[in-house]
């Protein structure tokens, strides 16, 4: 669907031509066709964007999948921070210590949880 606009006029009402429509930046067809092709397809990218935005099942599933990471990460910290309280305790044989520092790990990793999810 090529239309060629051989005469047109000016916004003085100027009669201009083809060549001199090319002068003043006027763009040919191909261009045209690119630029509409290339405004299609960031039509489309902000379609999928605003439609994945609305999803909202998708969202709440996707956040609840990194709670759980989270909450398996620092649970993964916690053992370790407590496996080596214990073992310091082992060293210096101050058990009470040991299980002291423990509880205070616990306790902590609690609050930060308990951050995380207000």
């Amino acid at each position: 669907m090529t239309h060629e606009v051989r005469g047109a006029t000016s916004p003085s009402g100027a009669h201009l031509d083809a060549g001199s429509e090319a002068e003043h930046g006027a763009k040919g067809p191909d261009e045209l066709r690119r630029e509409i092709e290339r405004t299609r397809h960031e039509l489309g990218d902000t379609v999928e964007e605003l439609a994945g935005k609305m999803d909202v099942k998708a969202r709440a599933r996707a956040r609840a999948d990194d709670l759980k990471d989270r909450a398996g990460a620092m649970t993964v910290q916690m053992r370790s921070s407590a496996a080596q309280v214990g073992e310091l305790g082992k060293q210096h044989r101050k058990p009470l210590t040991a299980a002291a520092g423990a509880l205070v790990m616990l306790a902590v990793g609690v609050v930060m949880v308990q951050r995380r999810h207000h």
